[in-house]
């Protein structure tokens, strides 16, 4: 390119530039997390329900009442799996649950956001429900909870399958009522007395249902 070709580029003004600055910044944001400023964001449990990914996440108290039970049934030195359950697993990693420190815990999701997470996350799509297993070693997992993004039929027989590929013994799965009979059918799970509830108002009631005598979640 000659010199007279140069002075032929136009110039963005400093306004232009700042203005496409924000708008990668905001683009990438939610999925570029390699800067350590956005990892120290997340891993205070930062990250915040998105319903566009099927993501009802449950109430503060609700979250924690899961994680207590889940602590409790690990036991020292267990794992933890969550799947699709985002908002236990922050619940733990910020460290506000009795013996959360004494179990180490791995998210399952679909929302690469928890990528921040480092080795703690797992790509998880439920439509290839054991697309993972060349990275995770069958029955690794004391206890896994589960909440299948959606209440169809298809869907808790697919998590269904990664939930038997996972755990060692211990499930407990929080879906719909309406799954009742199925969840019994799949994975041999009681129905639980304890309600759990969301952040958002959900039409569905929700239950939980577990495979183990359980004392906190009164079943």
């Amino acid at each position: 390119m000659s010199d007279s070709d140069d002075d032929d580029v136009p110039a963005l003004s400093a306004h232009t530039l700042a203005a496409l600055q924000e708008f990668y910044t905001e683009t990438w944001s939610g999925s570029d997390l390699s800067s350590s400023t956005q990892s120290d964001q997340f891993a205070v449990g930062a990250v915040e329900e998105d319903w566009r990914m099927s993501q009802f996440w449950y109430s503060d108290e609700t979250a924690t009442r899961l994680a207590e039970e889940v602590v409790r049934e690990a036991g020292e030195g267990g794992r933890i799996a969550c799947v699709s359950s985002p908002s236990v697993y922050q619940k733990l990693k910020q460290g506000v649950v009795d013996g959360s420190q004494r179990v180490s815990a791995v998210v399952f999701e679909y929302d690469r956001r928890f990528a921040a997470y480092g080795d703690d996350f797992v790509f998880y799509d439920y439509n290839e429900p054991l697309s993972f297993s060349a990275d995770v070693p069958p029955r690794s997992f004391a206890v896994v909870l589960a909440d299948p993004p959606y209440l169809s039929e298809e869907c808790l027989r697919k998590v269904a399958k990664t939930i038997k590929y996972l755990s060692q013994s211990k499930v407990l799965l929080c879906t719909g009522e309406v799954m009742e009979t199925l969840a019994k059918e799949l994975l041999d799970v009681t129905k639980c007395r304890f309600l759990p509830k969301h952040n958002r108002n959900l039409s569905n009631e929700f239950r939980c249902f577990v495979n183990y005598p359980t004392r906190l979640l009164s079943c």
